[in-house]
């Protein structure tokens, strides 16, 4: 049965997906309602496709944009318009079939009950998962708890997740970074530091090889650069925040 929904939306970024995304929108539309999809300068013929499906389904939204920006960028842009429309609150997944549709309903219901935290998937991850990728992201999850204080980020890469749209927007708008795949990381430190608690739910993952019409464009030094990058930054403004940061931090503890 599928939750039709005037405050929580389904956000699906997408960049030259292939065709598990024509599975992963349907699925999610077979979950939830309403499901918007941002195109973000694909070039594989992808948005004529998805722009046909939803002609034919009022629960579904398409936004093309012209030109490639990056993931967090597409997110903003569905952000600013979301909030504009009055939805207080978006799950985001990935457009590749990688994040579990079925669980839409159980991770909306959880920001329901808890409407001012974010709800982070914690990736419980299948055989056919890189090594190199579960073993790294270790790395950026122990920066990203550093740079909260343990504020209890459990996994600060996974895209499926449930995001306050307010806060988000205050969050995003008044700076130029979390525009490209830095959006996950940032996003869950950032918010952490304006004091929106994390709320963990497992979720499982499944990496698709190409033979199964899985399409990744993770690129390893591009994006493992720019996680540094974006490290370092945080961790120059956690050093700001910290006197703060180490009061709420004291306060809750006791």
């Amino acid at each position: 049965m599928t939750a039709v929904s005037s405050t929580h939306l389904v956000l699906i970024p997408s960049y030259n997906p292939g065709a598990k995304v024509y599975e992963t929108v349907s699925a999610a539309r077979q979950h939830w309602a309403p499901v918007w999809v941002v195109v973000d300068g694909s070039t594989d013929g992808s948005a004529e496709r998805l722009e046909k499906m939803a002609r034919q389904d009022d629960g579904l939204r398409v936004i093309v944009l012209p030109q490639n920006q990056g993931k967090g960028a597409a997110v903003f842009h569905a952000l600013e318009q979301a909030a504009a429309a009055g939805f207080s609150h978006m799950l985001t997944m990935d457009s590749d079939g990688q994040h579990p549709a079925e669980l839409i309903a159980d991770f909306m219901a959880e920001s329901a009950r808890q409407p001012s935290a974010m709800i982070l998937g914690i990736p419980v991850f299948d055989a056919n998962a890189p090594a190199l990728r579960v073993q790294g992201r270790r790395i950026s999850n122990w920066w990203a708890n550093l740079e909260t204080l343990w504020a209890g980020i459990g996994d600060s890469l996974f895209g499926f997740r449930v995001y306050p749209i307010n806060a988000l927007h205050r969050v995003m708008q008044h700076q130029r970074w979390m525009r490209r795949f830095d959006f996950d990381p940032e996003a869950a430190v950032r918010l952490c530091w304006e004091g929106v608690r994390p709320v963990n739910l497992p979720a499982a993952v499944r990496y698709y090889n190409a033979g199964e019409g899985g399409v990744s464009h993770f690129n390893y030094l591009r994006d493992n650069l720019l996680l540094i990058w974006m490290h370092f930054r945080l961790f120059l403004g956690f050093v700001f925040r910290l006197p703060v940061l180490a009061v709420k931090r004291a306060s809750k503890s006791g």
